[in-house]
């Protein structure tokens, strides 16, 4: 009655927030007296294995066949299954990526066993996995649990810890073949690539963010660009020029209200909200954003909150813990001054 721990892999290693996966795998398997099993399909599955030994996996099923050198949920989620089948795992747990969604709900379907999603807090009671999930926007918190003999997990990111690491510690490791082989594919993968230099959302620790504000911006719009257009522009230099060099200054990854996105300021993957990212940075600041409840219901979970907004009824400031009244155009860039000046 192992725990899985599901890894997940990119470009031959390891995702980092996949080892928040197995700090939530752990408070369970402690609960139960078991141990973690780490779940690892793809390219370097091996070394990658080794890694997961050091962050508490007493054994690891690896599987780097041709047919799994790829994220399809079709194989990887016809092995996770047969996998299931095969060792009964109290529970099943992975970080709630794009991916790992897809991944453990299929399973949970094919399994016909339960599944507890985005928790952000878990306990065993009674021999059954409890898990606390933001509901209402993040205004209250609702208790989930499965009575399957399989619970699958997946828990929101930077919501658990990773293990502490033993460097000396090396998991049993067990090589499995594929449920699905090559020649029974019906889908073909023929590119995958990396955005190279930007941070993500996801895996920020700080975010700074805009809204509808960045038209504010009272630099001066090319002369043949009126209207909307103009605004536009304003808004788009406005992150360029006065959300990125405080980002830069932080190590911050860009992030973006769904007003902001709607009107074309910034594109889709910097959104966070109900409909967009939904991220739990240590810091979050939160420029020329009124804080619409969808909003909150993506980054409530951050656990110091900043607003700058010249609108002193703003919603986000009810969530704040720091409020500053006053124009994002003045007060980003003398923040961004005095942030260089203090960690330099």
């Amino acid at each position: 009655m192992s725990v899985f721990a599901c890894i997940e892999t990119f470009a031959s290693a390891a995702e980092s927030s996949s080892w928040e996966a197995m700090g939530a795998a752990q408070s369970i398997a402690e609960a139960l007296g078991t141990d973690i099993t780490a779940i690892i399909f793809g390219e370097n599955s091996a070394a990658i294995a080794a890694d997961a030994g050091k962050f508490g996996a007493a054994s690891a099923i690896i599987c780097d066949a041709d047919a799994m050198s790829e994220y399809r949920l079709e194989t990887y989620a016809a092995l996770l299954s047969n996998l299931i089948d095969e060792y009964k795992p109290a529970a099943v747990v992975a970080v709630a990526t794009s991916q790992g969604r897809e991944l453990l709900a299929s399973a949970a379907v094919d399994c016909q066993s339960g599944l507890i999603a985005e928790v952000i807090d878990l306990r065993v009671e009674d021999g059954s996995i409890i898990g606390a999930r933001a509901a209402y926007a993040g205004k209250v918190l609702m208790e989930m649990s499965s009575h399957t003999p399989t619970t699958f997990v997946t828990v929101r990111g930077r919501a658990f810890p990773p293990p502490p690491i033993n460097a000396a510690a090396k998991p049993s490791i067990k090589q499995v073949s594929p449920a699905i082989l090559d020649s029974e594919l019906k889908s073909v993968i023929d590119d995958l690539s990396a955005e190279i230099g930007a941070i993500n959302l996801a895996d920020a620790a700080i975010i700074v963010s805009g809204g509808r504000g960045m038209a504010n911006n009272p630099a001066a719009a090319p002369a043949d660009l009126s209207g909307e257009e103009a605004n536009i522009w304003r808004a788009k230099d406005g992150f360029a020029n006065t959300l990125q060099p405080l980002a830069d200054v932080l190590g911050a990854a860009i992030g973006a209200s769904r007003a902001a996105v709607d009107a074309g300021y910034i594109p889709y993957e910097h959104q966070v909200g109900q409909t967009g990212k939904v991220v739990s940075p240590d810091l979050y600041i939160a420029c020329g954003i009124s804080g619409a409840i969808q909003h909150q219901a993506g980054m409530r979970g951050s656990k110091v909150i900043v607003a700058i907004n010249k609108d002193a009824e703003a919603p986000i400031f009810k969530l704040a813990r720091y409020g500053i009244v006053g124009d994002l155009y003045e007060v980003v860039p003398a923040l961004t001054d005095a942030l260089k000046a203090r960690l330099s």
